[in-house]
């Protein structure tokens, strides 16, 4: 059988003989057909808030406004929505002072390049954009604390709008159990302190903190309770399919929106698990496979499915290399898996250091399998990422199959790994 995976701007094909392939994990996110165009589905959620006023209405006597914007490494369709909401602020004050502020939590700034690809030239031309600065300590204001202990500081923009409104879009999530709504402010547009201090060893630990799950999910708690501080009135998250279409958009209040849109994406993205001993995972093609780094949370989802000791196969074009020097290193210099887990535990919040989330959540992965890895980074660095480098399915494969030494092995392909889940305990 073949598969087309997803691999930066375009797809690799996947052969896998039918006598292992023990199953195709895909969501029927692929097969929903919305009722209507995107700038439609867009619209319609914008005219029909849920649990808030609509925008025109909230923009009204509102001078100073802020709209936080997703960064290079979100697939959030801009071009559709920012003009949109754009429009609604001005409908409601012709005059108002409008600033995009780009949520980059602590990614790198985002590039002119990259926004003129995400907003269109109209925009980065002619609009205020500002890109966060996590670490611009000038540029932040403390909010307090947040319910988990940690100190609250976000961007000075954002605190001090008299309107602040945020676009992006819901997926599933691999610690915040979703992406989107709240987390426009924390990590979006939040100070480095209190990113690393939600993000702590034991809150990624916690078996609350998984892909789907905001129950009692502490990471999402402070999240919320951040968004909520800032103040943010109004969002507009869309869900997109594998081609990074919009299917449907939720609009509204920051809690009772995006509320809405996680039941709609859970009820066409739960899959049944299909335990095997190698999985075939990629993180959805651009933009996010850019890097290793990235490519943490399509492992995770292959995590939860293969057997242990198996192996995963993860797919990912990794232009960008590593994506993290903290990251990095950390693996660079340490070859014991379980030594760096251990250190990742014995550290408190307050002592979290850059990248220990993701490094954490790879080496719980690195525990349970080995990784062979797809991609167009340097071998040398795969390798010193604990991963074997391999440069098709078909090398993959057979290295997979040499680990796993079964004749009668089993394969499961997860064609777009961040758009499933497969389990949600609540």
């Amino acid at each position: 059988m073949q598969i087309n995976l997803p691999y930066g701007h375009s797809t690799i094909p996947c052969h896998i003989p039918d006598e292992h392939l023990q199953a195709v994990l895909t969501t029927n996110l692929q097969e929903y057909a919305p009722q209507y165009d995107e700038l439609t589905l867009i619209k319609n959620a914008m005219a029909h808030p849920i649990g808030a006023k609509p925008l025109h209405e909230l923009a009204k006597g509102k001078q100073n406004v802020v709209l936080i914007a997703s960064d290079h490494t979100r697939p959030v369709p801009s071009r559709l929505i920012t003009p949109l909401m754009l429009a609604e602020i001005r409908r409601g004050n012709p005059s108002a002072n409008i600033t995009i502020v780009i949520a980059t939590g602590l990614h790198r700034c985002t590039t002119k390049a990259e926004l003129v690809t995400k907003f269109g030239e109209d925009i980065v031309s002619h609009e205020h954009i500002v890109i966060h600065d996590c670490d611009n300590q000038a540029n932040l204001v403390s909010l307090g604390t947040l319910p988990s202990g940690g100190h609250l500081t976000i961007n000075r923009l954002v605190a001090e709008a008299d309107l602040l409104v945020a676009e992006g879009f819901i997926e599933p999530h691999f610690f915040a159990g979703f992406s989107g709504g709240r987390k426009s402010v924390l990590p979006g547009v939040a100070g480095r302190e209190s990113v690393m201090y939600n993000h702590n060893a034991g809150f990624i630990a916690s078996p609350h903190c998984r892909t789907g799950i905001v129950a009692h999910n502490p990471i999402h708690r402070d999240m919320l309770f951040a968004a909520k501080k800032a103040k943010l009135a109004f969002i507009v998250n869309v869900v997109i399919n594998s081609h990074h279409n919009v299917v449907a958009c939720f609009a509204g209040d920051v809690a009772k929106a995006h509320e809405k849109g996680r039941a709609f994406l859970l009820g066409l993205c739960r899959v049944k698990a299909k335990p095997s001993d190698i999985v075939v995972t990629t993180n959805g093609g651009y933009p996010l496979d850019q890097n290793i780094y990235q490519a943490v949370k399509g492992m995770t989802t292959a995590e939860a499915i293969v057997n242990a000791g198996g192996v995963i196969i993860m797919v990912a074009a990794s232009h960008d290399g590593h994506g993290g020097e903290g990251f990095y290193a950390t693996f660079r210099d340490e070859k014991n898996v379980d030594t760096l887990m251990q250190s990742f535990l014995a550290r408190r919040p307050s002592e979290t250091i850059l990248d220990q989330w993701q490094s954490q959540i790879f080496a719980r992965v690195l525990q349970k399998a080995k990784v062979v890895y797809i991609s167009d980074a340097p071998d040398d660095m795969v390798r010193d990422l604990h991963m074997i480098p391999a440069h098709s399915i078909e090398e993959g494969l057979k290295i997979a199959t040499d680990i796993v030494k079964k004749p009668n092995y089993t394969v499961t392909v997860i064609p777009d790994g961040v758009s499933i889940i497969t389990s949600v305990k609540e």
